[in-house]
């Protein structure tokens, strides 16, 4: 989409590349996607606005799924209208948490990402990794992923928990099983592959030691609906959905139509992942690359779920969380930091309602909105002039907050920005400079300087807060203004 500028702006300065996963679009985005999203964001601006480095945020849709077909026929449209509605949606969303993709690519994209996928066929095919038999299997069209009796919970997919379908037919396959995959799990082992967190990294080493098995890779037009990449050279199969959305993390940077541009930013510096997809990342896709003489990504961060009042979110439950509906409520920034910081970046997290207006009230509210307004009125009152203050010093917040973001861990790279903001709430408290005019000037000196770098710091994860704070506390003049975050 906008590969012509990506291609210029790339000079001398590092690189950082990073992907959301592909998102199904059988329906509307959840809050599960907000938080990847979220994640993804934060990430990226750090890069970009702290490091300065020159980045590129992708992510895309998903839409060669049965579960697609499945879902367009349930609501009586075409598999391609329901997808461009639902693609749309997940747009909205990141638009709505003030997030802008560089590159949505779109799994249907006949000019751009069928090509692409067409050859990696090909290279796979031509590296002897492609071959053809029958096959019978167990079949969850939720993962779009053939189970073994082992890996189900009382026969059921331990991620939808419905029993999966048998499905016999011809179709491709890729031969995992050749001894030059034993690579993968050296690669990972020895973090050139990068897993976090480290249960995952176990999880995948564990999946490889059980031995790598051949994998399919087609499905038949029959079962497919006709919908999808064809496989080349046979007008009875179709790509399988997996191994054709996770190319999009190539052709969105333009791969076999932009040289250029593709060799400026691939490998992935990091693809953000849910946990009940890795097997797909850690290993197939790493398999794949290997296959066709490709680059490999550098390391994969695999967030986990959410749930709301401990249980999984489910429609029978009446437990699901609209994330459109916690935007028009709250508002984008809030719900950013929700995200953030209240689900731990690599594992589950709890999200309710009540919980989540308890976090804006507390933490937002009457944490950083109070807090900001309290120094901007001091500072109004007395005349106090920023541009005169004594104060040079290094951001040593934001040297913390690096510390934490280096291991991926944005949520407590928050919890250290808002032990920050407590323990200026408590400075205040203690020195009271508005019953002390002999001591006004040096706390007011420390209060703007803190907030200031308060501001700073929550540039990736708040960034229209952290530009109000920066504005507001500029000088030469600070003037109150309307409260950040107005109690409910």
């Amino acid at each position: 989409m906008y590969l012509g500028i990506i291609s210029n702006i790339i000079g001398e300065m590092e690189k950082f590349y990073i992907t959301t996963s592909i998102p199904y679009v059988n329906g509307a985005p959840h809050v599960g996607h907000a938080l990847e999203f979220c994640q993804a964001d934060a990430l990226r601006r750090y890069h970009r606005d702290i490091l300065k480095e020159k980045t590129l945020l992708l992510s895309g849709a998903d839409e060669n799924a049965l579960k697609n077909v499945q879902a367009a026929e349930k609501l009586g449209m075409t598999t391609l209208e329901l997808c461009d509605i639902n693609s749309q949606k997940f747009r909205e969303l990141a638009e709505g948490l003030d997030i802008k993709f560089d590159v949505f690519q779109r799994g249907s994209d006949q000019n751009l990402h069928w090509p692409g996928v067409t050859e990696i066929w090909n290279r796979c095919l031509r590296a002897g990794d492609i071959y053809k038999k029958p096959y019978q299997g167990l079949y969850c069209v939720g993962c779009e992923n053939f189970y073994k009796e082992e890996d189900l919970t009382k026969g059921l997919c331990p991620y939808h928990l419905k029993k999966p379908d048998l499905v016999e037919e011809e179709n491709y396959f890729f031969r995992l099983s050749d001894p030059k995959f034993a690579r993968i799990e050296h690669l990972i082992e020895n973090d050139d592959l990068k897993i976090l967190p480290k249960e995952r990294k176990n999880e995948v080493s564990a999946f490889i030691k059980r031995g790598l098995e051949d994998f399919s890779i087609s499905r038949s037009n029959r079962r497919a609906r006709n919908w999808g990449v064809p496989v080349p050279n046979d007008k009875e199969q179709r790509i399988y959905v997996w191994f054709d959305a996770l190319a999009i993390y190539l052709t969105g940077l333009g791969f076999n139509n932009n040289k250029k541009t593709f060799n400026e930013w691939w490998p992935a510096d990091l693809h953000i992942i849910g946990k009940d997809i890795i097997r797909f990342h850690a290993v197939y896709w790493i398999g794949m690359l290997i296959s066709a003489g490709l680059p490999l990504p550098k390391s994969i961060m695999v967030h986990g779920f959410i749930n709301s009042g401990g249980q999984k979110m489910s429609k029978t439950l009446g437990n699901v969380i609209d994330p459109f509906e916690l935007i028009n409520k709250f508002g984008s920034e809030a719900s950013r930091y929700f995200y953030l910081a209240k689900i731990p970046t690599l594992d589950d997290g709890d999200l309710t309602l009540k919980r989540f207006e308890n976090a804006y009230n507390s933490d937002l509210a009457n944490g950083l909105g109070n807090l900001v307004s309290r120094i901007a009125k001091l500072a109004e009152m007395s005349g106090f002039d920023p541009t005169k203050s004594g104060i040079r010093r290094e951001n040593k917040l934001l040297r913390d907050v690096e510390i934490e973001i280096k291991e991926l861990r944005i949520d407590l790279a928050l919890d250290i920005i808002w032990k920050s903001i407590k323990g200026l709430d408590s400075y205040l408290n203690r020195e009271r400079p508005w019953d002390n005019p002999l001591s006004k000037t040096v706390v007011l000196d420390e209060a703007v300087i803190s907030i200031r770098e308060i501001g700073e710091s929550l540039v990736p994860f708040m960034p229209e807060t952290a530009q109000k704070i920066k504005e507001q506390f500029k000088g030469p003049k600070i003037k109150a203004a309307a409260p950040l975050f107005p109690r409910l």
